[in-house]
């Protein structure tokens, strides 16, 4: 065991001292970040302000469009000719023609401009036109509109989970959102990381260090080594991150007023935002959902699906890595290993629909699909045994591959130049040693 340590170790402190780990380390949560607040600062930003002219021959819609702050509607009387000569040197962004239309069936509305409009600009003014269409036809058949507006209806069903003996609400989107990212920090951790072990195989036996390596180790505690230290290097780049991004999320919390008090908002329109979803509820619903996700439970067996996961995959990387000299080589045995992981990341959608379904539970039961499939049914609480089968799966299938690879890794680490196929790598597994 002492052999392994030293191996595992070598491995974590040679990769956590790289300058590419300690730059993604700090760049992941940074550009994760970014992601988040980039679009809902643009949100918040005041783009120029679209000036459209409309040609009305209809007379059904003058003043009748709603404007926003980015998008303004002027009426004029000119003829649609000379509205289009004047938008070659005019300063408004498009003519809206709307010539004179049978309400039955419209047809006929143009949209001239000097280049090819946005998809909010044609939308909002698509939404105008059929919106007022719709009033008309409603006043010509005897409907009150605001009246039909008024008797619309929006109803709010709150989910209780009885289970447990005691009523405690839950919330679908909220579940739905935390399975979805975990499972895909798993997809992504696992893929990243089994591919540097199988690289790393690859580089030390090209460089024919491993055969000085091997007069003192056995192959099995080279390859678990490895395994071993390369996962801690995921592991504790996974604690910076989850680090970081806290601290990062305090930091924008502060900066856009988020939940705190609106006079430390930096932007006028945030504040005013937020305090409008707050007095909609939307706070407190957002609050209540979040609530309702067991997030410790979440974050320890994430810890361990991670861990099982990542032995699992890793010792088939390492034995994909111990039978070729290179990295075109390896990608004939890359697919099928690789195969399950995007099985699973397809089939997530299935899982939303029917996270407690016969599909959900077989691939969560699955070594190969269960770190992905089951965090995303963890935030919809699998029953218990459902979960205790998983995990024991998971640990049978991680001692599986890992005597299956062994097998192969302890012949494959020490040939060169010989063209590996399936057939090669069933006759390695038959050698006794």
């Amino acid at each position: 065991m002492s052999k392994i340590n030293l191996i595992a170790a070598r491995e974590y402190t040679t990769r956590v001292r790289k300058k590419s780990f300690i730059i993604m380390s700090i760049l992941g949560p940074i550009l994760f970040s970014l992601i988040m607040v980039v679009p809902i600062w643009l949100a918040t930003q005041e783009g120029d302000v679209k000036v459209v002219e409309v040609v009305d021959e209809s007379g059904m819609f003058e003043g009748k469009f709603n404007e926003t702050e980015s998008l303004k509607f002027r009426y004029i009387d000119s003829a649609l000719d000379m509205a289009k000569e004047d938008l070659k040197t005019g300063d408004f962004y498009g003519l809206l023609y709307i010539p004179a239309i049978a309400l039955e069936q419209p047809e006929g509305i143009k949209f001239y401009v000097e280049k090819n409009p946005s998809l909010e600009v044609i939308s909002s003014i698509e939404a105008n036109v059929n919106k007022e269409i719709e009033r008309i036809r409603l006043l010509e058949k005897g409907i009150d509109p605001q009246a039909l507006e008024a008797a619309k209806s929006r109803v709010n069903i709150e989910s209780i989970n009885l289970a447990q003996g005691e009523e405690k609400s839950v919330s679908t989107w909220a579940p739905t959102a935390v399975g979805y990212i975990s499972a895909f920090l798993i997809y992504f951790f696992i893929f990243y990381y089994g591919i540097m072990t199988m690289r790393g195989v690859i580089e030390e036996k090209a460089n024919r260090i491993v055969e000085v390596v091997i007069s003192s180790v056995r192959p099995m505690q080279l390859m678990m080594g490895k395994i071993v230290g390369i996962g801690g290097v995921g592991l504790t780049q996974f604690l910076i991150w989850v680090v970081l991004s806290f601290g990062l999320y305090v930091v924008i919390v502060s900066v856009f007023g988020l939940g705190g008090d609106p006079s430390m908002a930096n932007n006028v329109a945030t504040t005013e935002a937020m305090q409008s979803a707050s007095d909609n509820g939307l706070s407190s619903e957002i609050t209540k959902a979040l609530d309702s996700v067991n997030f410790l439970q979440i974050g320890l067996l994430f810890l361990f699906y991670f861990l099982g996961a990542y032995l699992l995959y890793g010792s088939l990387f390492a034995a994909i890595g111990s039978a070729v000299d290179s990295d075109q080589e390896a990608q004939q045995f890359q697919f099928p290993v690789t195969l399950p992981l995007l099985v699973a990341i397809v089939m997530i959608t299935a899982v939303i629909k029917e996270p407690h379904g016969p599909v959900a539970f077989w691939l969560s039961v699955i070594p190969f699909t269960s770190p992905v499939i089951m965090m995303m049914r963890l935030p919809f609480d699998p029953s218990l045994w459902e979960l205790v089968l998983s995990m024991l799966a998971l640990v049978g299938g991680f001692v599986f591959t890992t005597w299956l690879a062994a097998r192969i890794y302890r012949v494959g680490i020490l040939m060169h130049g010989s063209k590996v196929n399936y057939k090669t790598l069933a006759r390695w597994f038959t050698i006794k040693y």
